[in-house]
């Protein structure tokens, strides 16, 4: 089982994938520097769990 993520990682990255969505890859390392800059002031590990949950929402969204 992973890790149970909080509402505001949740919010934050429906929030990047519904204005950034054609811009965010399934890469964690690029996502991290995307979400820095979208983002100004997450701490590193909220940027780490924002980029990590984006990069997942990617990869299911090709799935379908």
């Amino acid at each position: 089982m992973g890790r149970i993520k909080t509402k505001q990682i949740k919010r934050l990255g429906f929030q990047l994938m519904k204005e950034r969505g054609d811009v965010l890859k399934e890469d964690f390392n690029e996502n991290k520097k995307l979400v820095e800059q979208f983002l100004k002031g997450p701490s590193k590990k909220m940027r780490n769990c924002i980029a990590g949950y984006v990069s997942r929402l990617v990869k299911r969204k090709e799935e379908y």
